[in-house]
């Protein structure tokens, strides 16, 4: 059986996996990884871009297989399903019955465990917060043999410190939802071109409370009165319309290659055509939720395009008080590098609280770039980003990182020692580990 890697390639540390198909046997193996390899963590579709899904034995217990709809009651749009079902495969059978996932990523291959376990946000963080809101309960074990159902009104300890808990309180087998409802699966899409961050800024303030979805696309190698020009866009479930699954063609990227294509000239060149595309200053348009929610889902395997070496996302949002200057003190320090991202995403946060203990959103800005793996490069680069970021009272996300200091980390989620108290001793990531090291 192949080995398994994070979605960011980096750092290289493959992952042997120990399926589990049946709910029924999953402790029997479960205990079986413990009692060979000391610890072990659950393993979904390989979505997160660091260290976060990593054991630190090097052995992990792949619940994939685990994809069953246990039970729907499509008159509430309550769901339960086993973790390893996908977000693709929700979609499929709620669409068509007039249900979306309240909260979705970028990704729809995530799985339900894996959006749990990351707390997972989306373009509508400022109106319905973080997945966490919308799970009513789960059943979760515990290496101790004791299975448990943890909800807010049960276990509700364990429920917090599960959610965006990076999967270290135990295994999930099973969970409870809440879906939205949709009257169609089209998005009407308002897209303006802005000319630098602050008209993001001002974009944001005014458009944000209007609608259900937000989010930008930044050029990240723009300078000087550009700094920080993109697209700006909005969108809304449209009110009428087909309940459709969206079926389109995928593609997939054949080989990796030996090194990265982006530099600063590609990149250069990337940016300003996609920015140059938008020829008008507002487009209206109507388009399918996959190529709205996920436009990199249409190309398999896309991370290879970074080359062997991986690559490393980098994610931080900065609270709202101080987000104007922290973000454009970031791109300025991107910019001036010469490295960066083809895909960097700038949207605006709310403050809406979310049930877990570590969850990463905060009432203010985030900003998530991909950079090919440079060691000495990157090593610089992100310590100067964090730099920014410490003096801003902000944070990166657990769920993309694979540098974080551990001091920076403690200080951003002064709750992670609540966690470690109710961390299941059979489950360590590497990321776990490298953080809490004191």
């Amino acid at each position: 059986m192949a080995t398994l890697l994070s979605w960011g390639r980096y750092p290289n540390a493959p992952q042997e996996p120990h399926p589990v198909a049946w709910r029924d046997v999953a402790m029997r193996t479960w205990h079986k990884v413990q009692h060979e390899h000391g610890t072990t963590l659950a393993f979904g579709n390989g979505r997160s871009y660091g260290d976060s899904c990593l054991a630190a034995s090097g052995h992990v217990v792949q619940t994939l297989p685990l994809d069953r709809l246990i039970t729907a009651d499509w008159n509430s749009g309550v769901v339960r399903a086993e973790p390893g079902i996908t977000l693709e495969q929700m979609l499929e059978v709620a669409i068509p019955r007039g249900w979306m996932l309240p909260v979705t990523p970028g990704t729809k291959y995530a799985t339900l465990g894996g959006a749990i376990a990351n707390d997972v946000h989306g373009k509508n963080h400022h109106v319905r917060g973080t997945f966490g809101r919308h799970v009513r309960c789960f059943g979760l074990a515990r290496s101790d043999g004791t299975q448990l159902e943890c909800s807010p009104e049960f276990n509700e300890a364990l429920f917090a410190a599960t959610i965006g808990g990076l999967g270290l309180t135990g295994l999930i087998l099973w969970t409870e939802i809440q879906l939205m409802p949709i009257k169609s699966s089209l998005i009407d899409v308002t897209s303006i071109r802005f000319a630098n961050v602050d008209e993001f800024f001002t974009l944001s303030e005014e458009l944000d409370t209007q609608h259900e979805y937000s989010v930008a696309w930044v050029d990240c190698q723009s300078r000087g009165a550009a700094l920080g020009r993109g697209i700006f866009m909005v969108g809304d479930h449209a009110r009428n319309g087909p309940l459709e699954v969206d079926r389109k063609k995928k593609r997939t990227v054949p080989i990796t290659p030996p090194i990265s294509p982006f530099n600063p000239v590609t990149l250069r060149a990337l940016n300003e055509l996609y920015y140059r595309r938008q020829r008008q200053a507002k487009v209206y348009s109507r388009v399918g939720y996959d190529g709205y929610f996920y436009p990199l889902d249409g190309l398999l395997e896309w991370n290879r395009i970074y080359g062997r070496a991986g690559f490393q996302q980098y994610q931080c949002v900065v609270p709202a008080s101080v987000a104007r200057d922290a973000i454009h003190a970031i791109l300025e320090a991107i910019s001036a590098s010469g490295t960066g991202s083809f895909l960097a995403v700038l949207k605006r946060c709310g403050a809406i609280e979310s049930p877990g203990l570590l969850s990463f959103p905060l009432e203010g800005t985030s900003l998530a770039l991909d950079f090919p793996q440079r060691d000495e490069r990157n090593t610089r680069l992100f310590a100067t980003l964090d730099a920014i970021v410490r003096e801003a009272g902000g944070r990166m996300y657990p769920a993309k990182d694979a540098h974080m200091p551990g001091a920076d980390f403690r200080a951003a989620y002064p709750q992670w020692q609540q966690l470690e108290s109710l961390r299941d001793p059979a489950m360590l990531s590497r990321f776990w580990e490298r953080v809490t090291q004191l």
